[in-house]
Parts: structure tokens; sequence; C-alpha cells
């Protein structure tokens, strides 16, 4: 196994409550931000040793993340981090530009003061981040802010599985074309602003033009950074 995974060491009676929901973040993280590469092998015994917990909370984890859509079961290698190809990936983003309109006309008349407060942070935070791996973080935790009031229905829950599953391919497509950082920060300024304002279709066309563009972004670092070519 490549990437070291690393966590919150937990002590005492914490870690029988805790152990399956602390591994499940840690791994999670781990794939989101590339420690874990796409088609790594995710060996429970390895796993469990560097974050300190029996393997039952690493095999519980798995089994989520794998419901997630981050992770796969393959009946010779076992569980690995999921290999997207371009065509899965244009997959995951016609379906978040459906779904996406349906949930903000959802949550647009229900999003608090505090919601739209902690969407301006992130917001901010990411127009003066450099490093990409913490803005392609940051850039999912901005999106999912604006569900947090369909928060446990069915539709929040495909929507993050989307989220994350893009997530990885965000970041690597960052480095192919650098110039959609600042536009995509102008972007999330003027999201912030139509959700402020209530302007349910002013907010649907600008994120439907936003995943667009990530999905053109990603694109073009696949086709840049594909076997033979470079």
């Amino acid at each position: 196994m490549g990437g070291r995974v690393t966590g919150r060491r937990l002590e005492g009676g914490a870690r029988s409550r805790t152990a399956h929901e602390y591994v499940r973040q840690a791994l999670r993280a781990a794939i989101l931000d590339g420690t874990l590469g796409s088609g790594e092998r995710l060996l429970q015994t390895e796993l469990a040793e560097q974050l300190a917990v029996s393997t039952t909370p690493v095999r519980e984890a798995l089994r989520d993340l794998a419901s997630e859509g981050l992770v796969v079961f393959d009946p010779h290698r076992g569980a690995l981090v999921r290999t997207l190809d371009i065509a899965d990936v244009r997959e995951v983003y016609e379906l978040r530009m459906t779904l996406e309109p349906l949930m903000v006309r959802r949550v647009v008349d229900r999003l608090s003061d505090d919601q739209l407060d902690r969407a301006r942070e992130l917001q901010r935070t990411m127009a003066e981040t450099t490093d990409m791996g913490e803005w392609s973080d940051q850039n999912r935790r901005f999106h999912a802010v604006f569900h947090e009031p369909d928060a446990g229905t069915r539709l929040a829950g495909v929507l993050a599985g989307l989220r994350d599953t893009a997530t990885p391919y965000v970041r690597v497509s960052l480095g192919a074309r650098p110039q959609q950082v600042p536009q995509a920060n102008l972007e999330h300024a003027q999201l912030v602003d139509l959700f402020l304002a209530r302007d349910v279709d002013g907010i649907v066309e600008l994120t439907v033009q936003h995943l667009r563009a990530t999905l053109a972004a990603i694109e073009e670092s696949q086709q840049r950074f594909a076997p033979g070519r470079g």
C-alpha cells in the first residue's frame, strides 16, 4: 500500500464508541486528498495498524466508502480505491447538472444566515489559498454548505457521493488548467450573492455553468496526462 493514513489516536472507551466513524473519516480524507491514490489496494491489517484500531472498524468503514462510490471490492485483490475513467466522470457531472437544480429549489428559502456566512467565509478562504489540495477540499466543503437544509434526504446523499467521487479529479485538473481557479473563485463569490438574493434562476444557471466548466477542466487534464502524451 502506498500512502500512509493518519488520524487522531483514540483512547479508552472513546475508541469502542467512535472507531468506525474515526476510520471512515480518515480513509475518506486520504482518498480525497490523494494520499490513497486511484486503484490503490486497501489492506485492512495495514490500515488498522496505521490508525491504531482493530480490523473490524476498518472493514465497516470500507463497506461505507464502497456504498459512497469511493472504494470498490475486487474478488481477487480485495478493497481498492475506485478508478474512474473519463466516461464515468462525465456521467458524474451529467447527474450533478441534473440534480443540483432540484436541490437549489428545495433549499434556497431555507438556508440560514449562519450557513450563508460560512459559505462566504469558505469562499474568501479559497480566494487566498494557493495549495490546490487544500483548495479542492475547501471547494467540496463550500458546495456542501448549500445542501445542509436538506441533510439526511436521499437527494442530499446522492449529491454528496457524486461530489466526493469528483473531488480527486478536480484536484488533478487544476494542474492542467490553473486559470480555472480564479474563474471558479469569482463564480463562488457570485453564487453566494445569488443565494443571499434568493435568485433561484440565477443560482441554477451559474451552478450548471460552473459544473460544465469544471468538467471541461477535468477532460483537459485527462487528455494532457493520458499515456503516450507529453
